[in-house]
């Protein structure tokens, strides 16, 4: 695993073993897991947005848009 983005509302792990990428809402404890073309897609996009303006706020904005996608709860063990 390896943290691709950390904020205070959010953080993005990459798992390059499973071609997966994860993300959590801190602020909810909800994330979800993007495997194979989608997780390639989604690395895109945050890459494209980061490129645009890599402030914490334009990327947490970005990142607000798949907050529909975020069901299952977070468990810390």
């Amino acid at each position: 695993m390896r943290i691709v983005y950390n904020s205070e509302q959010y953080y993005v792990a990459e798992y390059p073993g499973q071609q997966g990428l994860e993300l959590v809402d801190k602020r909810s404890s909800r994330g979800t897991f993007f495997h194979g073309d989608v997780a390639e897609k989604f690395a895109n996009a945050m890459n494209a947005a980061a490129g645009e303006e890599a402030s914490t706020e334009h990327i947490d904005e970005f990142l607000d848009n798949f907050s529909v996608l975020l069901n299952f709860p977070v468990v810390y063990h």
